[in-house]
């Protein structure tokens, strides 16, 4: 195994992620230092963490992980984050642009597990800071009660996203699919004076919803829904309808996080959608926003 030369913080990253990494790495200046990963027959794993020449680590690390389709992800951070602290880390931060499990803060039928509260505190367990980009915080107002890390940082990918919108659709309406996106539409309009609105949204199970127009006129308007993620969208895909019916001249789609397949992209397409804008916090096609910036300026915030 190669020996890494002695660094004071190294980025750690798995191989899936390289691109990702090396965006983080040139933006902040920390050594990559990669996780190999090794599958067995029965779907256990076996990581390798690099050391220096004295089978050591840095005593400060980062570690990139996106938690999109998080189940494995999970038992990586776990595996991870106990081997650093046996080879001498005694920092550890976990930069997790997208960060799961946050969407269910409470208990909707007798029995459910609120992931959140089991989650948040398992990963406050193994990092001594999370830093993530716009967390699907809902019933909670901070990151820090979510996960109860002794740091904790959030980026706003609508801002930058909002950027993005000025250059792409100058005078553009922006308009949030249900109540949770107004914090996000709200902040990316201030930030270049846009006009916006918020739909309300009734929802019926996890792929039925109704979703209600505000009272603003649209006709002849160039709209932007702007959200922290696209999953199914269904959501999105009835607010175009609907924006499209009520005289919009276009109606494009920005979000933080896409997690949304290609056959739930196709039928946005249908449904009447442009143009669908991304940041890179998930890799996808539509990724348009670079978010390696942001992040590091955010380490560059944490006290160690």
């Amino acid at each position: 195994m190669t020996a890494f030369p002695s660094a004071k913080t190294c980025l750690l990253y798995f191989d899936d992620e390289q691109g990702a990494a090396e965006r983080l790495a040139t933006a902040s200046g920390l050594a990559l230092w990669p996780v190999q990963r090794h599958r067995f027959p029965d779907g256990e794993l076996r990581l390798t963490l690099p050391v220096d020449v004295a089978g050591r680590m840095p005593e400060r690390a980062v570690l990139l992980r996106s938690l999109h389709q998080p189940n494995e992800k999970l038992i990586e951070l776990l595996l991870a984050a106990r081997a650093a602290r046996d080879l001498g880390v005694r920092h550890l931060t976990l930069v997790a642009p997208y960060l799961a499990y946050m969407r269910q803060d409470i208990a909707f039928h007798p029995g459910e597990a609120v992931s959140q509260r089991i989650v948040g505190p398992f990963l406050a367990s193994l990092f001594d800071a999370v830093v993530s980009v716009d967390p699907h915080l809902h019933r909670v107002a901070t990151l820090e009660e979510a996960v109860p890390a002794a740091q904790t940082q959030v980026i706003s990918g609508a801002l930058l996203l909002a950027d993005w919108i000025a250059q792409q659709r100058p005078g553009a309406m922006l308009m949030g699919p249900d109540g949770e996106s107004a914090q996000w539409v709200a902040q990316a309009a201030e930030r270049h004076g846009f006009d916006y609105a918020v739909c309300t949204k009734e929802r019926h199970g996890d792929r039925s919803v109704t979703v209600v127009l505000p009272p603003v006129n649209v006709q002849g308007r160039c709209v932007v829904l702007l959200d922290d993620m696209a999953s199914t969208g269904h959501t999105l895909a009835q607010a175009t309808r609907l924006l499209r019916a009520a005289g919009a001249v276009s109606v494009d789609v920005a979000v933080t996080h896409a997690l949304i397949d290609a056959a739930a992209l196709d039928a946005l397409y249908a449904a009447g959608v442009g143009q669908f804008w991304s940041t890179d916090c998930v890799d996808h096609p539509t990724n348009a926003v670079a978010m390696a910036g942001a992040l590091a300026q955010a380490l560059q915030h944490l006290k160690v």
